[in-house]
């Protein structure tokens, strides 16, 4: 009860949610349950691969989805080209469904542009995994130096969420935590 009034708080209150875990650990579950806390009168966009979160309680939603290429191999739409796109789209919130690459540039450019209560999910062990991961990601788009990816990662992810199956086959989240900044070069969480 406590764990779900917090993570009301939090999105009601703009924060950057990034939530991580394994293959089945309900990411996406608890991606579409912390969503329903966000203001109805907000403006926001869903990005997904395939569509999965069901978002009946936003009001003004604007749902966008990739595409593969025809047969031709044209027509290729991304999950980089529609979250650039999504910010001339005036949105309140930015929701991308899951990053599994170069996309979390675009990602984390949206969180660090104004876009506060932004929300995404990925594949991870742990936050300090997931945040690993998400360095690596940023890597595949632009070689930049660690330390300017891992600014941006603090900058734009304000709370990480981590959840796991559990062997009874629960899920369960096992770990939040803020994101406070970097400190002696690594993250401050």
């Amino acid at each position: 009860k406590r764990t779900s009034e917090f993570l009301k708080i939090l999105t009601e209150s703009g924060y950057n949610i990034f939530v991580s875990g394994g293959t089945s650990s309900g990411k996406t579950t608890l991606l579409n349950a912390i969503s329903e806390c966000i203001p109805s009168q907000e403006r926001v966009i869903v990005i997904e691969d395939s569509l999965e979160l069901k978002l009946a309680k936003i009001e003004n939603i604007v749902r966008l989805e990739c595409r593969n290429a025809n047969s031709g191999g044209l027509g290729r739409i991304t999950m980089s080209d529609l979250i650039r796109s999504s910010l001339r789209m005036r949105p309140n919130r930015i929701i991308v469904g899951e990053v599994r690459g170069p996309e979390v540039l675009d990602m984390l450019n949206a969180m660090n542009t104004g876009h506060s209560g932004s929300m995404s999910t990925g594949h991870g062990n742990s936050v300090k995994g997931m945040l690993r991961r998400l360095e690596s990601m940023y890597m595949m788009a632009v070689p930049l130096d660690i330390m300017a990816i891992r600014s941006q990662i603090a900058e734009g992810i304000d709370i990480m969420i981590h959840l796991e199956k559990l062997e009874n086959g629960q899920r369960k989240i096992v770990d939040i935590s803020e994101i406070a900044g970097l400190y002696n070069g690594d993250f401050s969480i």
